[in-house]
């Protein structure tokens, strides 16, 4: 679904990603995983669209859409849930989740979807009138990830969904995700907390200093002894 091939990024004169290859098939959880300032972020911000790259394809359904602007990659069914979520704190839950929906016209479908995705987070249901910016950073993660939903992706890039939560919520935040997917969502997850990417995850790659140094399924980097050390504490 989702193919990256030999990807580079500069700012200014800092090689951010180097040659970065990687590839998400249709149906799976595909997590990368590496500490901060590895080039995860910039990596997930790239194939976004957010980013230039200074070389390197990005593939998406067969397309390639290395140069493509982001609306054209959320038409082809990618979605974005940012790092820090970046709700819109001056609007209502309901007003960010139909702002999720800019792109489609189907008034009854739109509507249909904000219960599915109040479905996957109940609270968001409570919440509908109250502005995203008073919500917790739990319930604003949320937020995030139900807008990314609302313009139906086949594919959800989601970075960092963990980052400041605590581990009751990150635990709900994580089950939700293989909920998702389990609908038939495919996901690329960008995420510190290597254990719960990797528990999850259909596939792996590890990234340090721009590089991918390591691939696996979930299972076997969760077995390695170089991963426990570095990521798993043990």
């Amino acid at each position: 679904m989702l193919e990256i091939r030999d990807l580079n990024v500069h700012y200014d004169m800092i090689h951010a990603i180097k040659g970065v290859s990687l590839e998400v098939h249709q149906g799976e959880i595909v997590t990368l995983i590496g500490a901060n300032g590895a080039g995860k972020t910039t990596t997930l911000r790239t194939i976004a669209g957010l980013k230039k790259p200074t070389s390197g394809a990005i593939t998406l359904k067969g397309e390639e859409i290395t140069a493509a602007s982001p609306r054209h990659r959320v038409q082809m069914g990618q979605a974005l849930v940012p790092e820090g979520r970046h709700v819109f704190p001056g609007m209502t839950v309901l007003e960010n989740l139909e702002l999720g929906a800019y792109l489609r016209r189907d008034k009854a479908g739109i509507a249909a979807d904000i219960e599915m995705v109040c479905g996957y987070f109940p609270i968001l249901k409570d919440r509908r009138k109250q502005l995203a910016g008073t919500l917790s950073g739990g319930e604003q993660q949320m937020l995030a990830m139900a807008r990314a939903l609302m313009s139906r992706p086949e594919i959800l890039l989601l970075d960092e969904p963990s980052m400041g939560l605590s581990p009751l919520l990150v635990s709900e935040i994580f089950a939700i995700i293989k909920t998702i997917n389990g609908a038939g969502t495919t996901i690329l997850l960008v995420e510190q907390n290597a254990g719960m990417a990797l528990s999850i995850a259909s596939r792996a790659y590890v990234m340090e200093t721009g590089s991918i140094v390591l691939s696996g399924t979930g299972a076997e980097l969760m077995e390695s002894d170089e991963i426990r050390k570095a990521y798993l504490g043990g």
